[in-house]
């Protein structure tokens, strides 16, 4: 089984990719693949620029990473309680050439920040909007206090009862 990963952001010191890997490695018999939203770096996009250039090929190649994908991780870093403009860009690049940019893969959504609140706000957006664009949300999860709740040597979640709580999530669903 495919699993394909990311974080919703362009840090190369990514908290959200972080727990997307962590997250998809605890989904049994799965390969992992995690993406980079810097491989997939794409103008500002714009009407005017998609007729100058047509649809970008990094766009494409995005899509095909998801569809051969069984299954998405995705953790979205919050911005100004919103989507990364990272993750955005790539996303109304990939909308304009389907409307099904999720292509209808179950899919885990989960958000972090150093915050208490752990991208509550994002992931409500991403919640309600995701679906319309493919997206077959499967379960969902908040780590809160991410420098708190998180051992970044060990790749884990330190916080006993939430690490608890994402590995039920991924059991019921996956």
């Amino acid at each position: 089984m495919k699993i394909i990963a990311f974080g919703g952001s362009n840090s190369q010191h990514s908290i959200n990719k972080r727990l997307a890997t962590y997250a998809a490695g605890l989904i049994e018999n799965g390969e992992v693949e995690v993406l980079d939203l810097n491989d997939y770096e794409m103008p500002l996009f714009s009407v005017d620029r998609e007729k100058e250039i047509g649809q970008h090929e990094l766009a494409k190649a995005f899509l095909a990473k998801l569809a051969s994908a069984d299954i998405l991780v995705v953790s979205l870093a919050e911005n100004n309680n919103n989507y990364s403009t990272a993750f955005k860009n790539i996303f109304d690049w990939c909308s304009r050439i389907t409307k099904e940019v999720f292509q209808q893969k179950p899919m885990l959504l989960m958000a972090t920040s150093p915050g208490t609140r752990g991208g509550a706000s994002v992931l409500e957006i991403a919640r309600n909007a995701l679906p319309r664009y493919g997206a077959e949300i499967k379960g969902t999860f908040s780590l809160p206090a991410f420098n708190a709740n998180f051992d970044l040597d060990k790749n884990q979640i330190s916080n006993a009862e939430l690490d608890k709580e994402l590995k039920d999530i991924i059991k019921d669903c996956f």
